[in-house]
């Protein structure tokens, strides 16, 4: 997940969203076209989009995809006056999502070496590089495979970069038929499409999940389960929220039982439903939730890399992370970091090999649900140099020579996807469970962490400056740090 900065509502372009706007009578000179730009239309809640859809056509607009099932329409137009002119009956709102790609941070890959190929011991998976993984040991995911290591019946959405379909840990383990590219809010089945291109990100994420037993690499947390590339990151880096509205509607429709996201949306930090401007955006990205939550749907997201306090928003002083930051003070809980904050979401934030808060994970009382390793290079012990070994190791791609590997990454990116593996296990070992039932049980089968006594810093570890990683836990067997605690695969399958 992007190393989420404090964010502000600097416009996002200079479309106007025409939220409630009427249209003028009379015949006006024709506009000089404008860039092809994309929009989200929303009908009225409950309502089909027909009557929006004939709106668009008035206002010089083409629709490239149509959502019925939650009322929403991805719009393409050059017409520099579409936002204003599409409003009136029929349109609940509409939102130009020019400007509004948020940069996935892929965080540093650092690829696994001969010696560590040769350090590593296998055991107890029979994995070469399993000696590597701590993460697995620190959940229990050896006891866990003796019990139940995944059912093929269980299909998670990797929603993210695109998965390598060549990947020797992963070549068996996607499924195919449910894989697709939602890039633009279109969906493109072909395998190209939703394999990688510039980011190797899924195609770790997707390691951690499910990376198979096969005597080659790393094991995966739900050898078992499948998981489908839903990939949503266009070839600049940047998720936009079409896609991810098609993302999630793409995992209800199709049978999936989970999702990752291992992202934010919006490249505002925080996305503010009492604000017109990004209101659509929470409106049809609550929408696509509420549905896959409709269909059986659990959906897991990271809750980000900024070492902010979630549940107490007072400042947002670096967003947008595609603009010049703008400051904006007094801020409220109608200001939600999308899609880890939507109602039924569960919220992961990450911890190190020494079970401590990551340094740059974010953290709040009531926001996150529960913690999973993530990887953390500087704590392993107090003023140690920092190490990769102490980050996440799964399965890799490099986009420049196309090759398939192995390597480490850190962030709530990597402990995401550790709670959803656990997840797919609880699923395979007691089938049936509604998303709601399936979230308790991953809670309760979670193993608390108390808070860390006073101030929780890193200082003498990280050069930017005193208290930079300041962070206070708050809370008691279920805090702001871990939430109700560790994910742990054995207490999900015994």
């Amino acid at each position: 997940m992007k190393n989420l900065r404090r964010k502000t509502l600097a416009a996002a372009s200079a479309a106007t969203l025409g939220v409630g706007l009427a249209l003028t009578g009379g015949l006006a000179p024709a506009a000089a076209a404008g860039p092809d730009t994309s929009y989200l239309v929303l009908a009225p809640q409950g309502a089909n989009t027909s009557k929006a859809a004939a709106r668009v056509a008035a206002a010089k607009g083409t629709v490239v995809a149509t959502y019925d099932q939650i009322g929403v329409l991805v719009v393409r137009s050059t017409n520099p006056d579409f936002a204003t002119q599409v409003a009136g009956a029929g349109v609940e709102s509409v939102a130009s999502t020019a400007g509004l790609g948020t940069a996935l941070d892929e965080g540093e890959t650092v690829e696994v070496s001969a010696a560590d190929v040769a350090s590593a011991t296998g055991d107890p998976t029979k994995e070469p590089l399993y000696g590597l993984q701590w993460d697995m040991n620190m959940i229990h995911v050896p006891q866990a495979h003796a019990v139940n290591n995944g059912s093929a019946n269980v299909v998670v959405g990797v929603l993210d970069s695109g998965i390598s379909s060549t990947h020797p840990d992963l070549a068996t383990q996607i499924a195919k038929d449910k894989s697709t590219s939602c890039i633009g809010g279109v969906t493109n089945t072909t395998e190209a499409a939703w394999n990688p291109t510039n980011s190797d990100h899924g195609t770790h994420v997707a390691g951690t999940i499910a990376a198979a037993v096969n005597g080659v690499g790393v094991t995966g947390i739900a050898p078992g389960v499948k998981v489908a590339a839903v990939k949503v990151v266009d070839d600049g880096g940047f998720i936009y929220p079409e896609a991810a509205v098609c993302g999630f509607l793409w995992a209800a429709d199709h049978g999936m039982q989970l999702t990752n996201n291992s992202y934010y949306i919006d490249p505002w930090e925080l996305n503010c439903r009492n604000d017109a401007r990004q209101r659509p955006v929470w409106q049809a990205v609550q929408r696509a939730i509420r549905y896959s939550q409709s269909k059986g749907v659990l959906n897991v997201a990271s809750a980000g890399n900024s070492n902010y306090d979630l549940a107490h928003k007072l400042t947002d002083t670096g967003s947008p992370d595609n603009g010049t930051p703008e400051e904006r003070e007094n801020l409220t809980n109608a200001c939600l970091d999308l899609p880890a904050e939507a109602p039924g979401v569960v919220t992961v934030s990450a911890v190190g090999p020494t079970g401590a808060k990551s340094y740059y994970s974010s953290y709040g009382q009531g926001v996150v649900d529960v913690t999973a390793p993530g990887g953390d290079s500087r704590i392993r012990t107090q003023g140690a140099s920092p190490t990769s070994a102490d980050q996440i190791l799964s399965t890799t791609f490099n986009t420049t020579t196309r090759t398939n590997g192995w390597g480490y990454k850190q962030g709530t990116s990597m402990s995401g996807p550790h709670a959803t593996g656990v997840a797919a296990l609880a699923l395979s070992a007691h089938p049936g469970m509604t998303p709601g039932q399936l979230a308790s049980f991953l809670e309760r089968t979670s193993v608390a962490q108390s808070c860390p006594d006073g101030v929780y810093n890193l200082v003498p570890l990280h050069p930017n400056g005193p208290h930079f990683y300041d962070a206070t836990c708050s809370g008691g067997t279920r805090n702001g740090f871990y939430g109700a605690g560790i994910v742990d695969a054995y207490n999900a399958v015994k």
